[in-house]
């Protein structure tokens, strides 16, 4: 390479850009592939109107009753032997709270929910008698 090569500045904004452009494929490939513990923001899981999986132990099973109930929970927590070693034990506690947080937390969301159904339901029923009092006026 000649002097004037070395020193171009479309050489020099190139190089960056590439650099730039490896950097943010970088960041986009972490961000599509990587795991997902955390909960899913209101926003979004309001969209969903589904529950989120507390944990990825966790067993849904659907029973078959007149509105169709989750399990969020396993059984066999509950019955599950506590085990000898502490830092065995302390683990299982935490992940445990863990799961109570994200199933109070649900709770609160679902509640939030019912409660946003509502004052939906209602202002849609007070729509109709209203536009069921143009349509009367206008005949």
């Amino acid at each position: 390479m000649t002097l004037d090569q070395k020193n171009s500045p479309i050489l020099l904004l190139g190089i960056t850009g590439g650099l730039v452009a490896i950097i943010v494929l970088v960041f986009a490939y972490q961000w599509f592939f990587s795991t997902s513990n955390e909960a899913l923001p209101e926003h979004e899981a309001s969209s969903l109107q589904t529950p989120a999986k507390p944990a990825a132990s966790a067993e849904v099973k659907p029973t078959a009753t007149e509105e169709q109930t989750i399990q969020l929970v396993d059984e066999e927590i509950l019955t599950a032997p506590v085990p000898k070693n502490e830092a065995l034990a302390k683990e299982e506690v935490a992940k445990l709270a863990d799961i109570q947080t994200q199933l109070n937390d649900q709770e609160t969301m679902l509640k939030t929910q019912h409660t946003d159904a509502d004052d939906l339901i209602a202002l849609k029923e007070e729509q109709i008698k209203l536009l069921e009092a143009q349509l009367a006026q206008s005949n």
